[in-house]
């Protein structure tokens, strides 16, 4: 049985663990964050914990493959906090003796301070939001910091964490092809292991969406946004950070492990404020949900125990359009043995052959004797796909 099969059958195990608090919001962010002037830490600490006992209590025995503190802005938390996190994570269920754990954090000089005391805690690979390598940009995204700021929280956390990843945004208003390349090759000479690449959306609620609707922000027009997409999967594979999903790019071996079990449809525990789960037992898939407001939530979880608004069985048909449209993200797409494991048919069983067939013959799937995937123009067009296919 090949490395690939092996995943497909067993994606892994993760716990995903959610710090709703940020020093500031981020124009474009669309997350469950929060801005607070002060954080009851042993309160929140107490509460993650009783929620984690919780999450156990519906998958007991699992060995844990990943913990991936996310948010928010999780390097805002107490080291202790991490620490005592992942001890009960131990404790509830069982460490893999490779598990990653990732922690978010934001390049500020108070928060980079923070990094070794990270990882004597347990945290092994740092995700660090630069987000873009000129101040002008970064003054344009609402970063609270400088990119010699982001270029020095780089340095720092070599010398913490074995395994680093950081994002940049691109596809920002009146970036040229030029500027991103050169921006690239600056990131490049950064000799990353992994880095996420996110094109500049316009999200529902946002203070950039208000701006957009002004006339204040005027992105790039689609094919130039695709050209600048183009490049970048060119300009890292040449580099020898091929993009493993439509937005990540790694060194071979450095793929993110965590978020590989989401597009992998695995299971996973989504503990804190807004996370979502996946988790099975009785032999049934289960979709669960937390209150998404942190002080309802901490309140919720001091009165019963966890933060659960929702358990709910996945339907088969849900089933199979997450399987899709979280594999069809990957490169290597989903195996034949991913659509057994899930849907206990093949992909040609469990989807119509007429619309896979016009799919393959305009170029944007591929499906053959090892499985479903996209092609590169497929990726490129994914959410227009997805809609057609499913």
């Amino acid at each position: 049985m090949g490395a690939d099969d092996s995943l497909a059958e067993d994606p892994g195990f993760g716990v995903y663990v959610h710090w709703p608090f940020c020093k500031s919001k981020c124009p474009y962010c669309d997350f469950n964050s929060h801005v607070r002037e002060s954080v009851d830490q042993a309160r929140w600490r107490r509460a993650l914990l009783s929620d984690l006992d919780h999450a156990a209590g519906h998958s007991a025995g699992r060995r844990v493959t990943s913990i991936f503190f996310g948010g928010g802005t999780p390097s805002l938390m107490p080291a202790q906090t991490v620490a005592a996190v992942i001890e009960r994570i131990g404790r509830l269920w069982s460490l893999d003796p490779a598990v990653e754990i990732t922690l978010e954090a934001n390049p500020t000089s108070s928060e980079a301070e923070k990094f070794a005391a990270f990882a004597e805690a347990g945290v092994n690979r740092l995700s660090l939001g630069v987000q873009a390598l000129n101040d002008r940009a970064l003054g344009f995204l609402g970063r609270q910091h400088s990119a010699a700021e982001a270029l020095a929280a780089l340095d720092l956390a070599r010398r913490s964490f074995p395994r680093i990843s950081f994002d940049l945004i691109y596809a920002r208003p009146d970036q040229s092809l030029g500027a991103w390349q050169a921006e690239l090759t600056e990131a490049l000479a950064l000799g990353p292991e992994h880095i996420s690449l996110y094109q500049l959306t316009i999200e529902e609620g946002t203070a950039f969406q208000a701006a957009w609707r002004r006339g204040e922000i005027v992105l790039p027009p689609e094919a130039a946004a695709a050209t600048l997409y183009e490049e970048t999967a060119r300009q890292l594979t040449e580099a020898g950070l091929p993009g493993y999903e439509v937005s990540n790019h790694a060194r071979p071996g450095a793929e993110c492990r965590h978020n590989l079990t989401y597009w992998r449809y695995g299971d996973y525990a989504g503990v804190g404020p807004g996370a979502h789960g996946r988790l099975t037992w009785d032999g049934v898939k289960h979709a669960t949900r937390q209150h998404r407001a942190p002080e309802p939530w901490l309140d919720l979880v001091e009165k019963q125990g966890h933060g659960w608004r929702s358990s709910d069985p996945v339907a088969r048909s849900e089933s199979l359009i997450e399987l899709v449209m979280m594999g069809l993200r990957l490169e290597k797409g989903i195996p034949r043995a991913a659509f057994q494991r899930v849907l206990g048919a093949s992909p040609e069983e469990a989807l119509p052959v007429d619309r896979l067939a016009k799919l393959e013959e305009e170029g944007y799937l591929t499906l053959d004797a090892e499985g479903l995937r996209a092609t590169n123009s497929g990726r490129q067009r994914l959410d227009a796909l997805l809609g057609y296919l499913l």
